[in-house]
């Protein structure tokens, strides 16, 4: 059985495991108030070059994104997001539960926002009896696997800007997209156009975590009581700092997301070799072939992967397959060569 469902399937790189073994038994102040989140916290400050942004350590990426929009809204305030955003498909309604309305856009097959969307957006909520949008919620890498440039995302920022738009990126796949062919983004690059945007370890080497970076000052204050209000801090804390000291060492983060897609890369390239389509072909670690429903059966015999939906043309299935960092070559030689023709 090949494993191709998703890039949190294994448990962590074994540097990682070693990080948390040393650590294991040091004795360390709780809640995040320990020498290895303090560590991480300042080399993530480093690579970023934002001396003023505040690092949050939570454990996951829905956590990371209803705590940090709760954090961020008054009441009355709603979320511009793609309609195939994680928060608008698969949390079950976690930033609705805090009280903040979702406002899906309808984005292409890459997953990505733009200006023109927001601002065609932006006259029907004008009304006072209406929900105010206040924050728009990207992801990058998207979730079919789109990669922002950096024209994009300063485009926008600005829009962002103009309008009085608070920017909040979703990095569970960060580390993909800003390892990606399609990229010429950096971790500096994002805290100059957002205002707030995490480092994702969970899909990315780590057992569980994530790095949100509150870039705007304004966003900053207070953040820890919403965490710990929200179910969001981990009590033991420093597993999360050893995880990220040890990810942001010698370039692991982002050997381990290179490693993801050029597995990806391989796999798509081979598939597209036998005659498949792809619903987009995403520059990430994460492929959306069109199979034919007729293979299904074969596919689950031999194959971990999740259905993604019905192809635009009938009789067809848009699955998903995705690499991570501990997808050998031969995982995707031997799936190339089982893998019936469409």
């Amino acid at each position: 059985m090949y494993l191709f469902r998703n890039d949190y399937s294994f448990g962590a790189h074994p540097k990682v495991l070693e990080a948390l073994s040393a650590s294991n038994l040091e004795g360390n102040p709780g809640y995040g108030f320990d020498p290895h989140c303090e560590a991480a916290a300042a080399r993530i400050k480093e690579l970023c070059q934002a001396p003023q942004a505040d690092v949050q350590f939570l454990i996951g990426g829905t956590s990371a994104n209803f705590t940090a929009i709760a954090a961020f809204l008054r009441p009355w305030e709603g979320v511009f997001c793609a309609q195939t955003g994680h928060v608008n498909g698969h949390e079950s309604g976690a930033v609705e539960a805090t009280g903040h309305k979702l406002l899906p856009l309808e984005a292409g097959p890459d997953g990505k926002l733009t200006p023109a969307l927001i601002e065609a957006a932006l006259p029907a909520y004008e009304d006072i009896h209406l929900v105010k949008p206040r924050l728009v919620y990207i992801s990058d890498a998207t979730e079919t696997g789109g990669v922002y440039t950096k024209a994009e995302l300063e485009a926008l920022s600005a829009c962002c800007r103009a309008h009085d738009l608070l920017l909040f990126l979703d990095g569970a796949r960060l580390g993909c997209a800003l390892t990606s062919p399609a990229n010429d983004l950096t971790l500096p690059d994002l805290a100059r156009l957002t205002d707030a945007f995490y480092i994702g370890g969970t899909k990315n080497g780590a057992l569980m975590g994530e790095a949100l970076v509150l870039v705007n000052p304004a966003l900053q204050g207070d953040f820890f009581r919403i965490k710990k209000q929200r179910g969001a801090v981990l009590a033991k804390g420093w597993l999360l700092g050893a995880q990220f000291e040890a990810l942001l060492k010698d370039d692991l983060y982002f050997q381990l997301a290179r490693h993801s897609n050029d597995m990806a890369r391989k796999l798509q390239d081979g598939l597209k070799a036998k005659g498949y389509s792809f619903l987009f072909e995403s520059p990430s670690n994460q492929i959306f072939p069109i199979v034919p429903d007729a293979i299904l059966p074969e596919l689950e015999r031999i194959c971990a992967f999740e259905v993604w939906g019905a192809a635009p043309e009938a009789d067809h299935t848009v699955i998903r397959l995705v690499a991570s960092f501990a997808t050998e070559p031969s995982d995707v030689d031997g799936l190339l060569n089982e893998f019936p023709l469409p």
